[in-house]
């Protein structure tokens, strides 16, 4: 499964309040900077690995644009840096809290879990929210393996993560189903890594958007409450020619 727009929404969730904290946080660890100079060199850095995630599919953490954008305004620190990892704890924190599962979600984790081994494969880019998410919304212990792209090193449409998590869970494609809310992200790369997948109508995407993309899942929930309904017939799909 995937996880954020899927099974979590994100709700009254700030960007800018975020970015806000977190260049207050660098402050009182020693990063003087001015706020607008810091936020502009940090949509720089931004869109700098943006290209490298979205086109070369490579993961890139937030410690690695946010120190590049220190050390453009003259501090020197590394994406290593204790305080600096201590600070992104706090520009995630507004977002962790904002995670909440989706209606019939639980259910659907449970009933899963009760009958076939789960894994979640999460594209993004600081893998201790997701952790910490998961652990406070009581789902952590459903889910045989956890993939963030953060660790993995990939990002979702590539084919490494899905057949990464295949591995650890110790099933091939054609014994997987993968449900996900992007028509790319996890629709194609699941299909291109020989999945059956679901798409479920989410937060961010809709069935317009699924059409334009040209992708075909096997298929198409409009919430996880039909999933549920359907649970069955979704498992046959693993073995389907």
């Amino acid at each position: 499964m995937d996880y954020i727009g899927t099974l979590v929404n994100a709700r009254h969730y700030s960007l800018d309040d975020s970015r806000l904290k977190l260049h207050h946080a660098l402050t009182d660890a020693g990063f003087k900077t001015d706020v607008k100079e810091f936020l502009e060199a940090y949509t720089r850095a931004h869109e700098k690995y943006r290209v490298v995630r979205y086109e070369e599919l490579r993961e890139v953490t937030n410690a690695v644009w946010v120190s590049e954008a220190l050390n453009n305004l003259g501090c020197i620190v590394t994406a290593q840096d204790p305080s600096l990892k201590a600070a992104l704890n706090v520009f995630f924190k507004d977002f962790a809290d904002s995670l909440k599962l989706r209606p019939y979600a639980k259910k659907l984790i449970k009933k899963t879990a009760a009958n076939r081994k789960l894994g979640l494969v999460s594209n993004f880019t600081y893998a201790p929210v997701i952790y910490a998410s998961l652990s406070e919304l009581g789902i952590n212990q459903f889910f045989n393996a956890v993939l963030v792209s953060d660790e993995n090193g990939w990002r979702k449409p590539h084919e490494r993560i899905f057949q990464d998590a295949l591995r650890r869970l110790q099933v091939t494609a054609n014994e997987a189903v993968f449900i996900g809310d992007s028509p790319l992200e996890d629709i194609k790369g699941a299909k291109a890594a020989g999945m059956r997948t679901v798409f479920v109508s989410p937060q961010f995407y809709t069935l317009k958007d699924l059409c334009e993309s040209r992708q075909k899942p096997d298929m198409i929930a409009g919430d996880l409450r039909e999933i549920c309904k359907n649970f069955f017939r979704v498992i046959a799909m693993e073995q389907s020619s």
